[in-house]
């Protein structure tokens, strides 16, 4: 099963009512469980990953559902919702009834820290610090890849609020399931 778990960093207006699809993509950053390697995309480069896209059997993120898909959708030439897709965020708040953010989980569940935060994503691209852009994204694939990875291990998570460890049990099994339509999606035909 090839798994592709992303994120996108994007810049763009955020006052007054908006949608997603209203933002810039700056960046798209991706761990292909084909290769085992991290790979990121800058928003001309896009054409690269499209293949990947297409022969992937699930895309996998944080909040993507929600922001990062109908956000990239709007640079790919077929479907992305086309794709099957496990939006962890999504998950979590089935679960727990709420929203919680990555950081929380990353800390409470692995131990570790996000190195920034959307904000800082938009003014490195706007300093033109596109390598501190780049490391921010993968780091972010990198913590959701190993929240993934956990959760289907353990059928939980872990979060940290107002300083107490807290957990969120999660039925993980149909998470990997492969059904036939799954595979390839033919969007673009590759």
């Amino acid at each position: 099963m090839r798994i592709v778990t992303f994120d996108i960093e994007t810049y763009g207006d955020m006052r007054g009512p908006w949608k997603p699809e209203d933002l810039e993509l700056t960046i798209c950053c991706i761990h292909d469980s084909e290769t085992d390697s991290y790979y990121s995309y800058l928003k001309e480069e896009l054409p690269q990953l499209w293949k990947i896209l297409e022969s992937t059997d699930i895309l996998v993120g944080f909040n993507s559902d929600h922001f990062d898909i109908p956000v990239l959708n709007k640079y790919y030439p077929g479907d992305l919702t086309k794709i099957r897709s496990l939006d962890l965020l999504k998950e979590i708040a089935a679960s727990l009834g709420r929203r919680v953010k990555l950081d929380a989980i990353a800390e409470g569940t692995l131990g570790l820290k996000k190195n920034g935060s959307g904000l800082q994503a938009i003014q490195w691209w706007k300093e033109g610090n596109i390598e501190k852009l780049r490391a921010y994204c993968l780091k972010d694939v990198e913590i959701t890849k190993k929240v993934l990875d956990y959760a289907l291990e353990n059928n939980l998570l872990k979060f940290k609020e107002l300083g107490i460890k807290k957990e969120v049990k999660l039925d993980t099994s149909k998470w990997l399931t492969v059904s036939a339509q799954s595979a390839l999606t033919k969007t673009l035909g590759f």
